[in-house]
């Protein structure tokens, strides 16, 4: 047996055994390192892994667009979204279930966070949904769907993530990820009108409202989609860079809650708090993996990797499909960040080697992963909606989600036959 094959087994197991990613990372990163090199280095190794990257400036972006993610969702702007939504679509079949998917897009643009998008939206637009009669599945898969667009259109923890992993530019991450995210949200839509289609659920209209009234609805959601474009806008035409739009985006979102008067001196505190929380857990995570990405490179793994992949063909379409595969399978048992952070320094270098652009790939692989934010049996975003819907069986929703699972494997489809999707924007920058 191979080094890091026993590695790999430990790993799971300690994962099994309930023991948080970042300690099982770490824990497999200095063990593994120390078996091959001595227990003096890898400490070493260990400690400058550290050091170094909690003194790294562009680690700052993290907390940044936390807080700047956190203060919009203070503001409330998710409910002027969805009413937003809604005054545009309120005559059509379906038209809830629509706008919460459009409302759960918009609110993922200012966010950049998949659980608190669906949970946010689920707590808005579920009540509506009832009221006019749509079926349970229906109601919480659009939501369970919307929300895994928190984790592809920009801002978003995962890409950034990503980018620190693999020392990409996450300003041309975020960028590359809003023609997915859109294609995502036009395919969501039709995800709700096969799920009517087949279900054959007919559901309630309201008459279409004046164009003076809906344009007024927009009024309410003009601050977000300024905060929007002014952080996106920045890094695209390059007034500044991603971290430097980080803190903009912050100081954006800070002053937003302030115009719209939920500034609270309780509610403030306790989303820099949150921040700060969310901020350290993140940091240990991301520096479990970079100690494990050690212990990757040294025990040989990616190239041992490499040649079990190229034994079911050296094709690198073939390459892809057989690690789309793997994502799709550890997307059961693990969730989104915990596969991201345990496989990206694993498979990065050989998507490399066959000549994958690796900004290409890290938004395949986010896509990948929003797929297994709504496969059963551990669907996190299901989990969250089956937490704040709690007359709601687990069942009810993944059967919901059967639709949005076929689309998503579309959307796979086309990023994969056409790369262009993804690179178009980032090679006008």
């Amino acid at each position: 047996m191979q080094h890091w094959e026993i590695g790999m087994i430990v790993l799971f197991g300690l994962l099994l055994a309930g023991l948080p990613i970042s300690l099982a990372l770490t824990a497999v990163g200095v063990l593994g390192t120390a078996m091959i090199i001595g227990w003096e280095p890898s400490l070493s190794l260990l400690g400058q892994t550290f050091f170094d990257n909690s003194r790294s400036y562009s680690l700052s972006i993290l907390p940044l667009f936390l807080m700047m993610g956190n203060f919009v969702v203070q503001s409330g702007v998710a409910r002027d979204l969805y009413e937003a939504a809604y005054a545009w679509l309120r005559h059509r079949r379906g038209g809830l279930a629509v706008a919460t998917i459009i409302a759960c897009g918009g609110f993922s643009s200012v966010c950049g966070s998949s659980l608190a998008t669906a949970s946010t939206m689920a707590k808005i637009s579920m009540p509506s949904m009832r009221r006019f009669g749509y079926p349970d599945g229906l109601s919480t898969a659009s939501i369970a769907a919307g929300g895994t667009l928190g984790i592809l259109i920009p801002p978003s923890v995962i890409l950034m993530f990503y980018g620190l992993m693999t020392q990409q530019d996450i300003g041309k991450l975020f960028i590359a990820g809003i023609l997915p995210g859109l294609i995502g949200i036009c395919l969501y839509v039709l995800a709700v009108r096969m799920s009517m289609a087949f279900g054959r659920i007919e559901l309630p209209v309201e008459p279409k409202l004046p164009l003076k009234e809906r344009i007024a609805a927009l009024k309410s959601v003009s601050g977000a989609l300024a905060l929007f474009l002014f952080v996106m806008g920045g890094i695209y035409l390059g007034v500044f860079t991603p971290t430097e739009s980080a803190g903009m985006g912050a100081a954006g979102a800070f002053l937003l809650v302030v115009i719209r008067g939920r500034m609270k001196l309780d509610e403030a505190l306790a989303t820099l708090y949150d921040t700060a929380k969310t901020t350290a857990m993140m940091n240990f995570i991301l520096f479990g993996a970079l100690t494990f990405a050690n212990y990757v490179n040294l025990s040989g793994m990616t190239t041992d990797m490499q040649a079990i992949l190229t034994g079911f063909g050296d094709h690198p379409l073939g390459v892809i499909l057989m690690i789309t595969l793997i994502y799709l399978v550890l997307g059961c048992v693990l969730e989104g960040l915990s596969m991201i952070t345990l496989t990206v320094p694993i498979f990065y270098p050989i998507v490399a080697q066959y000549g994958f652009d690796l900004v290409w790939f890290g938004i395949y692989v986010v896509i990948v992963t929003e797929v297994s934010y709504i496969t059963p049996p551990m669907g996190l975003n299901a989990f969250v909606l089956r937490s704040v819907v709690k007359d709601v069986s687990l069942s009810t929703i993944f059967r919901g989600l059967s639709m949005f699972l076929v689309v998503d494997v579309a959307r796979l489809a086309l990023i994969l036959l056409f790369p262009s999707i993804v690179l178009l924007l980032p090679s006008l920058m």
